[in-house]
């Protein structure tokens, strides 16, 4: 590699980790306060807060890379432009192209790094993260709905009441219907828990069967559930779609897709999960008008400025994508696609136009 490409990768890189180090400590400082009112609640303490929003780190990193990314090439180029030292490069022959290249090979890096953590290190840190701060204060999990989590598992509707963090089911209702969609059968059961070979097993069992005009109620301590239902599909409970692995989403949009139920939301997060990682080579082309221009102190100040104004329009806008793709079922791809490729659309405008000047 030559000297010059170098010493920009060395000075851009050096900006971003900075910058990300920056906001890690600016927003774990936010977590911990937002903490404070659950200390006290049940068994958790100061020291299992801290141990929770250390382990959200991994995803505050990956929430945050890009926005890192860009304010830290911005900043270095602006510092490079400061000190002249971006006209001396393009007086020795250096194009925007080639200035252009050597900014993607440094995000590429951080978006491997963003590929990488959010597959394996961002799904199992939220999970534990949230299994900690629901055992510790002695929840469940919570659900949106009163009478609790609703499912469709082949030909039957299951009711949980609630699963505690280490999957266990509380307050089981599951109503089996027929092919001709006619009731078989009510089963209620007090728990249930996953048997490592055996499929779920249900304790305190009370179901009531149909034979056409008449029922019969049969009482069980325990019975055997055969379900498609395993904890990969009962995390979603516990962490957002956007936090899980690619493998759990996959799966997950399985099951809805085989229970003929809307997979719109989480197809969209999937894709998200293979783009969102480019989103660093899109905010390193944004940065770089900014390179070209001369500037005092005051003017780095506000090209800063405007960089947190980008990035926090570039996260508002992949929210925004996601909830109106889902709304109008728009398709998961383009709704993914959408907030990178506008981004890089006005890059591109930016660069054009600055080397028109």
């Amino acid at each position: 590699m030559k000297i010059y490409r170098r010493y920009l990768a060395r000075e851009v890189s050096a900006a971003i980790i900075l910058v990300l180090a920056g906001f890690l400590a600016l927003f774990s400082f936010f977590d911990m306060v937002g903490e404070v009112k659950n200390v006290g609640q049940g068994n958790y303490q100061w020291h299992h807060a801290l141990i929770y929003v250390g382990l959200r780190l991994p995803g505050r990193v990956y929430e945050l890379m890009p926005i890192a990314v860009l304010i830290g090439a911005l900043y270095s180029l602006s510092a490079l432009a400061r000190h002249s030292e971006i006209t001396v490069l393009r007086a020795s022959g250096l194009s925007t192209g080639r200035l252009l290249v050597v900014l993607f090979q440094v995000a590429l890096v951080f978006a491997v790094a963003i590929f990488v953590i959010g597959e394996a290190v961002v799904p199992s840190s939220e999970r534990a993260a949230q299994q900690l701060r629901l055992r510790e204060r002695g929840q469940t999990v919570g659900q949106e709905l009163r009478s609790g989590l609703w499912l469709k598992d082949e030909r039957s509707f299951v009711n949980v009441r609630s699963v505690l963090p280490d999957n266990q089911l509380e307050g089981i209702r599951i109503y089996d219907f027929d092919k001709n969609a006619r009731l078989k059968s009510v089963t209620e059961a007090r728990g249930g828990r996953l048997q490592a070979s055996k499929g779920w097993e249900l304790t305190d069992v009370v179901q009531t069967v149909l034979y056409g005009e008449r029922s019969e109620v049969l009482r069980k301590p325990a019975m055997a559930w055969p379900s498609t239902l395993n904890p990969d599909i009962l995390s979603v409970l516990m962490i957002a779609p956007e936090r899980m692995s690619l493998l759990h989403l996959t799966a997950y949009v399985r099951h809805l897709s085989e229970n003929a139920q809307k997979t719109q939301r989480y197809e969209i997060a999937l894709w998200k999960k293979i783009i969102y990682p480019l989103a660093a080579l899109v905010m390193v082309a944004l940065a770089l008008p900014f390179g070209y221009t001369h500037n005092r102190v005051s003017g780095v100040s506000l090209k800063i400025f405007s960089g947190v104004m980008i990035g926090v329009l570039f996260h508002m806008l992949n929210g925004l994508f996601s909830n109106l793709g889902a709304i109008n079922s728009w398709s998961p791809l383009l709704s993914a696609l959408a907030p990178s490729a506008l981004f890089m659309l006005a890059a591109s405008g930016m660069i054009w136009w600055m080397e028109r000047r």
